[in-house]
């Protein structure tokens, strides 16, 4: 299997090639990376891939996390970075998260040092980031890193795709443990207001297994203002609205039972940050477009 690991993560060294929403190879990418060696490979990245993992009072999980993700990645000699990002806790994760990542220099354990929020740990990561592809994913590894192989090979089949999605709802998708009914519902109910408000076209955007490519991931994610777990939300309609291409995968996908979403707590917060997102992107992009300035304009939004 490694064979052809290595085969997807670097025999064809990515050579991302964004282009502007709606797929079409014809057109030349607003957003082409600045950094280019001039054959529309980027330079940027510095290894192939980097994987992105917030965590907050993770103790219980996180060590367990980081040797899961050692031993998925101990056939790779080459080069890739795993940033573990870890808000300020109550407990003792970052120690254990050190102790558990000590000895493998591609892991790096990242204290924040602050507590704002799964966004703001999140955006920390992706702007951290020196992968030509960047991830990000749970602590609990509920989408496993097997997804990361499929990932790759997408961006590699299909170099106008900007930014790739996992989601629960495909029809493709093995949801192998599921969510109580109660939360099920809750997340239903969120989706459909998500598709009134804000993002149409995506069905399940709190997925938490999401990747992009290192321009797009540098374009979105300066542009990132909400902490919360909201987030999601409002960086995907930036994508959308700055032009990137989204594409929409499968996952398989096991419930964790201790989410840290608090159930009588961060859906209110959540509703609330999306009632507002419309607004906020809107401000965003009129105050940090996309430069050069003879680039096209962003999307309208209204």
């Amino acid at each position: 299997m490694w064979g052809e690991c290595n085969q997807i993560f670097f025999a064809a060294q990515f050579s991302p090639q964004p282009i502007s929403a709606g797929g079409s190879s014809a057109i030349s990418s607003p957003h082409t990376d600045n950094h280019s060696d001039g054959t529309g490979t980027s330079t940027q990245g510095r290894v192939p891939f980097t994987l992105v993992v917030p965590a907050y009072n993770e103790e219980r999980r996180l060590p367990s996390a980081i040797r899961d993700i050692r031993a998925f990645f101990s056939g790779i000699d080459d080069k890739f970075e795993v940033l573990i990002v870890i808000e300020k806790s109550k407990d003792r994760t970052v120690e254990l998260a050190r102790e558990a990542a000590a000895g493998e220099p591609r892991i790096q354990v990242i204290d924040n040092q602050v507590h704002r929020g799964k966004g703001f740990a999140v955006k920390s990561g992706m702007l951290r980031a020196q992968g030509d592809i960047v991830f990000f994913t749970d602590a609990d590894l509920s989408t496993p890193l097997a997804e990361i192989l499929t990932f790759l090979a997408h961006f590699k089949e299909h170099p106008e795709t900007d930014v790739l999605i996992g989601s629960r709802s495909h029809a493709k998708s093995q949801v192998i443990k599921r969510q109580s009914l109660f939360r099920q519902t809750l997340g239903r109910t969120f989706n459909k207001l998500v598709q009134l408000i804000s993002v149409r076209g995506i069905e399940d955007t709190q997925c938490g297994f999401k990747a992009f490519r290192a321009t797009a991931c540098r374009e979105v994610f300066n542009r990132q203002t909400l902490n919360g777990f909201a987030f999601d939300v409002e960086i995907l309609m930036l994508a959308q609205r700055l032009g990137y291409k989204i594409d929409v995968l499968p996952v398989r996908w096991i419930n964790s039972p201790d989410s840290k979403v608090r159930i009588f707590i961060d859906p209110f917060k959540m509703l609330w940050d999306l009632l507002k997102i419309r607004l906020i992107v809107r401000k965003t992009i009129r105050a940090k477009p996309l430069l050069p300035a003879n680039y096209p304009s962003p999307k309208s939004l209204s």
